[in-house]
């Protein structure tokens, strides 16, 4: 892989490395396998969002990303997709993973300038997918992809995540999944 994104000849995975505060960017990008989104075309959707906002609440107030949860919604709509927020309150055995494209996590990650750690915790969007049967973490601050393994796996990722603190995890599926709810097992 050249650069700081692109395709690991060694996974065929598409992994794009984080950049300024584009984590969102680099989620969307990374879980959808291909560059479809940038820090210009999340800008954009901020503005349509708070059209008449003088500080736009869904992105940093410095311009260099920080894009919340809308931003991430409104993009995956613009390319027939959806975010289905997960309620931590049911067993991840009632997630069914065949309707599921992918995962993107908000996580709370620690500040750094350099190889300085500050006492800040800000929030970090990261994504997961499944690429022939293995899942990979695919977080923008990794050097590379990471595999998870299998369906039980992931499950066990996705509770060791969430029972980190404030995290949120987000289902992305296709439109049709969204309305038959293929995304939810009936199992108890």
């Amino acid at each position: 892989m050249s650069g700081s994104s692109g395709r690991s000849e060694a996974t065929g995975l598409y992994h794009e490395r984080q950049r300024l505060e584009l984590c969102a960017v680099h989620a969307l990008n990374n879980v959808l396998q291909e560059r479809l989104f940038t820090q210009e075309a999340a800008d954009e959707i901020c503005k349509r969002l708070a059209p008449d906002a003088r500080w736009n609440p869904h992105r940093s107030f410095l311009g260099t990303g920080n894009y919340d949860v809308n931003v991430i919604m409104a993009a995956l709509q613009s390319v027939g997709l959806v975010a289905i927020w997960w309620d931590k309150r049911r067993p991840l055995e009632q997630l069914s993973l065949a309707g599921v494209l992918g995962f993107i996590v908000n996580v709370p990650s620690n500040v750094s300038l350099g190889f300085l750690s500050l006492p800040v915790r800000r929030r970090h969007w990261v994504a997961v997918r499944q690429l022939d049967g293995t899942y990979y973490n695919l977080d923008s601050k990794l050097k590379a992809p990471i595999p998870i393994g299998g369906e039980t796996e992931l499950r066990l990722f996705l509770q060791e995540v969430l029972s980190q603190g404030p995290c949120e995890l987000l289902l992305v599926v296709p439109h049709e999944a969204e309305e038959a709810r293929s995304w939810l097992s009936t199992v108890k």
